[in-house]
């Protein structure tokens, strides 16, 4: 009896034509059969976010031979959860990668990504997940260099247990020309935007504001995504959603005598 080939959900969060998804169907073809759900438009930065108010949509497209192609009208979230429970409700994807996204989302970045809360939210689900994302925001970056590298890490992640985690953030920083120097496992770096408004007059003299600001690393260490990503090394930080605190469980213990 022939073995059933393992099936890979693959997502993003800027949207089914942009050329990141576009490399990562084409490495996912190679390692099993791929189902892809993504945005029907660019939705960078909406997070963990859902739709609640609106009914969703799936309209089938074509981007590749043979694979089952979906836009959705909705969040990334919502992309993989469509999936989970309508599209694939009889079978359990084995892997779901979301990227190739088009920028950075190491360290704090997580917080806020669409691509990584994509993964996330599978990996919710009890699918191990991987994020990717390409150090370059221009949509003419080259993908070239680094495919090779993602085709091991999804090998990898197919026939390897994440431990604890059933989330992988990869980043890969953007050296077409000299090279990847290889892979490095760390941790999620501490960094921290300093965000600023510009305030402006719209014709009707009214003010309307633009989120700006600049990204500080606060971390001293040597072992975390940052330092990687610098070093011309991809990231891979195994990440979770259990957000306690719990070295500060003590500290506030006396709460309780309130």
């Amino acid at each position: 009896m022939e073995k059933k080939k393992p099936l890979i959900l693959v997502t993003n969060d800027d949207g089914m034509f942009a050329p990141g998804i576009k490399h990562l169907i084409r490495v996912a073809k190679q390692h099993g059969d791929i189902v892809v759900v993504a945005p029907d438009s660019p939705q960078s930065g909406k997070g963990h976010a859902i739709t609640i108010d609106e009914p969703l949509r799936l309209n089938k497209v074509e981007v590749a031979d043979g694979v089952h192609a979906y836009e959705c009208n909705g969040t990334p979230v919502d992309c993989v959860k469509l999936a989970k429970h309508v599209l694939l409700k009889d079978r359990q994807p084995d892997l779901c990668v979301s990227g190739i996204n088009h920028g950075s989302n190491a360290s704090i970045n997580i917080i806020y990504s669409g691509t990584l809360s994509a993964a996330m939210e599978a990996s919710l689900e009890g699918i191990p997940s991987i994020g990717f994302s390409l150090l370059n925001y221009s949509f003419e970056a080259d993908f070239e260099f680094c495919l090779t590298h993602i085709s091991k890490i999804i090998e990898f992640a197919l026939h390897n247990s994440f431990g604890d985690s059933k989330l992988l953030n990869v980043n890969i920083p953007y050296v077409p020309e000299q090279g990847l120097k290889g892979i490095k496992v760390c941790r999620q770096s501490n960094a921290r935007w300093e965000e600023e408004f510009l305030e402006s007059k719209d014709p009707r003299d009214r003010p309307y504001y633009w989120l700006t600001g600049k990204f500080v690393l606060e971390d001293k260490g040597e072992d975390h995504d940052l330092h990687a990503l610098e070093q011309g090394y991809i990231s891979v930080v195994p990440s979770m959603h259990d957000l306690t605190h719990y070295g500060a469980l003590s500290a506030i213990e006396k709460i309780e005598e309130l």
